[in-house]
């Protein structure tokens, strides 16, 4: 609810184990594949996180049924699609914008709200558009709606003038069912498109070179549905790495391939922690004071930018001096105004912020913006004075990517409250 917040008591160390679900960056794309294929798709692994329910509202107003049950959700999608996404279920969140792609290849007709979402800068649709315009579809933006229609979708090669994400995603569940060969070069490499890639190969697609920089897919006449298990959300499994290392804490965290976080891992390392691996999981353990690191966030294999505000946050109880530079969203720096709150010595320059570490925070009320800023600012409130409380507010952002959020931390051995 948008009237809650968060009490955070300061001085905590985590320790115990924990697992995470499947990734948020992942299931809501894998929901929107699913309007690939006429028939019952079943995802299992899935997050009990609130944009689940709200993409489950999007494709229901498509004309799926959705039912969710624990971690599995089942979509049976209609031989006909509504083509048209409406504003009150896209404007809440940004994932929505997923459906473009494969409207616009069922429907030949795709009309979907500009979508909404966190507050860490603009993401123009700009590359989605001008990808489905290779393909042979007409978009235009009509009454705060982007509309692409296409009689005929034809393989094209496509390059992108960044890894983007969305677009990637968009870009090929449009070619899956385009005739002939796409190749689509400076391709997102994020696991999660990678899972995107596994499910559409399972569902018929053929699909090669997903997780390197050129994707090729050769277009198929029809898809099946089938059953998929979101992959481990990795941004989710680094927030409790780096609330390990600045509460001096020791937490074992299962249900992720640690390659997924391979560079934020090492900067742990970097910064004095012990961290052990595992084929599905890692540990990490750190004694005493993190020292200063260094971190610019770039697309994968990259330092993910959604892991930004936990490293700031690791940075600001630190010893030394950090410089983080952000290069994927323009208004991520939004969360340091929050943090100085909290007693951070940050300088920011641009997409450059400077950190002069402090052995302790102090506690304020502060307000989370987007998902992984809310969760940046509960783990600083953990290293405020001991017995200090931090208030936390608009943490319904938090309950966006973060499943049992405030029992995970309880579990770990944090004194945090949900209040109205």
């Amino acid at each position: 609810m948008a009237n809650e917040r968060f009490l955070v008591k300061g001085g905590a160390r985590l320790s115990g184990q924990v697992r995470v679900s499947g990734a948020k960056n992942s299931v809501l794309k894998l929901m929107g594949a699913a309007l690939l294929a006429e028939g019952t798709t079943v995802l299992t692994n899935c997050p009990a996180i609130d944009d689940v329910p709200l993409m489950q509202k999007v494709l229901e107003g498509l004309g799926c049924t959705v039912e969710r049950e624990g971690d599995v959700v089942r979509i049976t999608t209609p031989a006909e699609l509504s083509p048209r996404a409406d504003f009150e279920a896209v404007r809440q969140f940004r994932a929505s914008v997923c459906v473009l792609g494969p409207l616009t290849a069922r429907c030949k007709k795709a009309i979907v709200a500009l979508p909404g979402g966190d507050a860490i800068g603009s993401r123009p649709l700009d590359m989605h558009q001008s990808g489905l315009e290779q393909l042979g579809a007409r978009t235009y933006i009509n009454h705060g709606c982007v509309v692409a229609e296409a009689e005929h979708l034809t393989g094209a090669h496509i390059k992108l003038d960044f890894p983007s994400v969305g677009a990637t995603e968009n870009i090929l569940t449009a070619a899956v069912l385009a005739d002939g060969r796409t190749v689509l070069d400076n391709a997102a490499r994020e696991p999660e498109i990678v899972d995107l890639c596994d499910m559409l190969v399972a569902m018929g697609a053929r699909i090669s070179g997903a997780g390197s920089n050129t994707i090729t897919v050769d277009g198929v006449a029809e898809l099946r549905p089938t059953r998929h298990e979101v992959v481990g959300d990795r941004i989710v499994a680094g927030t409790w790495a780096y609330a390990a290392a600045m509460t001096g804490g020791d937490v074992t965290v299962g249900g992720i391939s640690p390659s997924h976080l391979h560079l934020a891992l090492e900067k742990l390392k970097n910064a004095g922690a012990q961290v052990e691996t595992y084929a599905a999981g890692f540990r990490v353990r750190m004694e005493g004071r993190a020292s200063a690191v260094n971190y610019q966030t770039l697309p994968f294999p990259g330092f993910p930018t959604d892991l930004q505000p936990m490293a700031i946050a690791l940075a600001s109880v630190s010893e030394g001096v950090s410089v983080l530079t952000e290069n994927v969203f323009e208004s991520r720096f939004r969360f340091v105004d929050e943090m100085i709150r909290l007693g951070t010595d940050a300088t920011v320059d641009g997409h450059h912020v400077m950190i002069r570490g402090k052995r302790r925070l102090s506690s304020a009320p502060v307000w989370s913006s987007d998902i992984r800023a809310g969760a940046g600012l509960v783990l600083a409130g953990l290293c405020t004075e001991p017995g200090d409380v931090t208030e936390v507010h608009d943490v319904f952002h938090i309950d966006r990517g973060y499943p049992d959020f405030v029992e995970t931390l309880t579990s770990l051995g944090a004194d945090i409250e949900r209040v109205q």
